[in-house]
C-alpha cells in the first residue's frame, strides 16, 4: 500500500520507506514458522488492529495486509488458515510468525519453530476477518 505508515511491537515505518508489497518469491512461500503470544497480546499490531494471541492471524515481511495464507507444517502435515495483520518475523531464517493458536492448531509449539509451506489463498482482501 504506497503510501502507509504504521508501528507494532515488532515493526516501525516511516514515511518515505519503501511499503511492503504483493510479490511473491519462493522464499516467500515456504521456510521456517515461528509463533509469538503473550508479551505482544493485547499490542498494537502494523495494521493497526490489538494483537490477539487466540486469533487466526499471522506476521509476513511483505504480504499485503488481510492477505489469507493456507500454512502447512512440513513435518506434522496439519494446515491452518490465517490472515496476515503484522509484520515480521525478523530473523533471517524465517518466513512466518504464527499466533500462538494457529501454531498450537499445526503442532508447532513444542519445539517453537518448524518448516512451513505457505499457500497465498487471496490477495489483501480488505476488511476480511478470520475467526474460528
Amino acid at each position: 500500500a504506497a503510501g502507509w505508515t504504521g508501528s507494532s511491537p515488532r515493526f516501525t515505518t516511516t514515511p518515505g520507506e519503501a511499503a511492503p508489497t504483493g510479490d511473491l518469491t519462493v522464499h516467500q512461500l515456504s521456510g521456517i514458522a515461528s509463533y509469538y503470544a503473550d508479551e505482544f497480546h493485547g499490542r498494537q499490531t502494523a495494521n493497526g488492529e490489538e494483537y490477539d494471541m487466540h486469533a487466526m492471524t499471522a506476521a509476513h515481511r511483505t504480504l499485503p495486509f488481510n492477505t489469507t495464507v493456507k500454512v502447512t507444517h512440513l513435518q506434522t502435515g496439519e494446515s491452518v488458515i490465517v490472515r496476515i495483520n503484522d509484520r515480521g518475523p525478523f530473523k533471517d531464517d524465517r518466513v512466518i510468525d504464527l499466533s500462538l493458536e494457529a501454531a498450537r492448531r499445526i503442532g508447532l509449539i513444542a519445539k517453537g519453530t518448524g518448516p512451513v509451506r505457505l499457500d497465498v489463498l487471496e490477495l489483501g482482501a480488505p476488511g476480511k476477518l478470520i475467526r474460528e
